[in-house]
């Protein structure tokens, strides 16, 4: 038995100190300087860092410019209990998937497995711990989520662009900005954001703490009215968008495998959700509180806000951002069309883009069919989020340790915080039941109802959704 176990040690010493790249032979970690350049400096990342931009920039985007409007739905207390409470699950169930992914890479390396050009995915981590229904189950929720996700991200472009240049209608933006978010089919995996995250992380800082001082500056408007929580609808509406906002780990698994030490990862998303949280309240606490329910029927705050230079600067800093967070959500879409059609190994990035095309192509569609800003996100959040990053991570992680052998020879030990697996059992059974009956039941209900509402209100294909009416010049009358 002996040397059987210093074999399996030697197997998971291997795993700990391995560079773990996608798939490049030539990038190298920290332990190589001799690498350096400021390609790779720029290009290449994998460290604590890189993750920590990565899981920040990626959980913030447009529905930053959303949460003054919830906040408007729940009620300026409501909403930042929501915010605090939705933060610390999200970050729980991050955790929890950080260690499946440890637990299946350490199994599957003591098999031999080689994962060289090829990025481990969530639906592959689930078929590996609890067998092909849970990879279905993870493939399918997964997949809708990100794309969804995407046109959320699309459908917000449009919806900037129309403050700062409403010449063109939404829709027409929505086609431009198809093509232009069509080109991160050139960008490779994870590791090859970095500068992006960095960028992205720093526009959504400047747009956060704009929104704030501009608020404050701005004042009250005059008769402002704060009856939030005034209807059970709106509510729960306002909650699902929040557990949307704080539910953005669905490239967890992306992300760690674009890390040179995936086992770091634990923590990085608690601490990307601390610092997210420095830029969320203040900026909706303050818009709400100078916009009341105002907000209501003007689900982008930018809207609301005086028209100059600060706010077209936001504007266009939050544009870029979310180029960027659509390629983070697409990405793992990529790669799992790149699996389908075989042509996940190919060294050529020219190749690749040329197969991921038509990833785009119904994300562009459903953006137009779509374009309901700021109701589209709870409805994703209640009926894609809460199972794809809530509850399936959690269901998960208890079946994969429900057996003493598979806890006593777990990969990760237990956080120090909760040294216990009852008590583990007990924090994973209150996520799947609150976010089961409140998330997907209370919140499905509610923001379906307000969904079919826009779509009766504005209609499928709408041209300019929440577009102020233009204001023509009458003509001059004639004696």
């Amino acid at each position: 038995m002996q040397p059987q176990k210093q074999a399996e040690e030697a197997i998971v010493s291997s795993f700990n100190q391995t560079d773990h790249h996608d798939d490049r032979e030539e990038e190298e970690g920290p332990d190589h300087p001799s690498a350096f350049s400021l390609t790779s400096f720029l290009w290449h990342g994998g460290s604590v860092y890189d993750a920590w931009f990565s899981c920040a920039s990626n959980q913030v985007a447009q529905v930053l410019l959303t949460l003054p409007y919830s906040f408007s739905q729940l009620g300026m207390l409501s909403g930042i209990i929501f915010q605090i409470f939705y933060g610390i699950l999200g970050s729980w169930t991050a955790y929890l998937i950080s260690i499946l992914y440890v637990e299946y890479r350490s199994r599957k390396e003591k098999e031999n497995v080689s994962f060289k050009n090829h990025v481990i995915q969530w639906f592959e981590v689930l078929d590996g711990l609890l067998g092909p229904y849970w990879k279905a189950v993870g493939l399918a929720f997964n997949c809708t989520f990100l794309l969804f996700g995407s046109v959320i991200q699309l459908i917000g472009c449009a919806s900037n662009i129309y403050y700062i240049n409403d010449n063109l209608d939404k829709r027409t933006w929505t086609y431009i900005f198809g093509a232009c978010c069509a080109t991160t089919v050139f960008i490779p995996s994870f590791h090859n954001y970095r500068i992006w995250s960095f960028l992205g992380l720093g526009m959504t800082t400047y747009t956060a703490w704009y929104m704030t001082i501009a608020a404050i500056v701005h004042g009250q408007v005059e008769g402002v009215i704060h009856s939030g929580p005034k209807k059970m609808v709106l509510y729960f509406t306002g909650a699902t968008n929040i557990l949307y906002t704080f539910g953005g780990h669905a490239v967890t698994v992306e992300i760690m495998h674009a890390m040179w030490k995936p086992q770091k990862f634990k923590y990085v998303y608690l601490f990307a959700t601390l610092y997210v949280f420095t830029l969320t309240l203040p900026s909706a606490t303050a818009v709400y509180w100078a916009f009341g329910d105002q907000l209501l029927t003007h689900s982008n705050a930018f809207a609301l806000l005086p028209r100059n230079k600060w706010r077209d600067a936001g504007v266009t800093l939050m544009l870029i951002h979310q180029f960027i967070t659509f390629g983070f959500a697409c990405t793992p879409l990529y790669f799992v069309w790149e699996k389908v059609i075989g042509m996940h190994d190919t060294k050529s990035i020219c190749l690749r883009a040329l197969a991921r095309l038509p990833v785009v192509i119904p994300i562009w569609f459903l953006a137009i069919i779509f374009p309901f800003f700021g109701p589209i996100n709870s409805a994703v959040g209640s009926l894609l989020v809460s199972f794809t990053v809530y509850i399936i991570p959690a269901l998960a992680h208890m079946l994969t340790f429900r057996s003493a052998t598979a806890r006593q020879n777990a990969a990760e030990k237990l956080p120090f915080f909760l040294p216990s697996w009852t008590g583990m059992y007990v924090v994973n059974a209150f996520i799947v039941v609150w976010v089961f009956i409140v998330g997907f039941g209370f919140g499905g209900w509610a923001s379906m109802t307000n969904f079919i509402k826009q779509v009766d209100t504005f209609g499928l294909f709408a041209k300019c959704y929440q577009c102020p009416p233009k204001v023509s010049a009458s003509p001059p009358v004639h004696h």
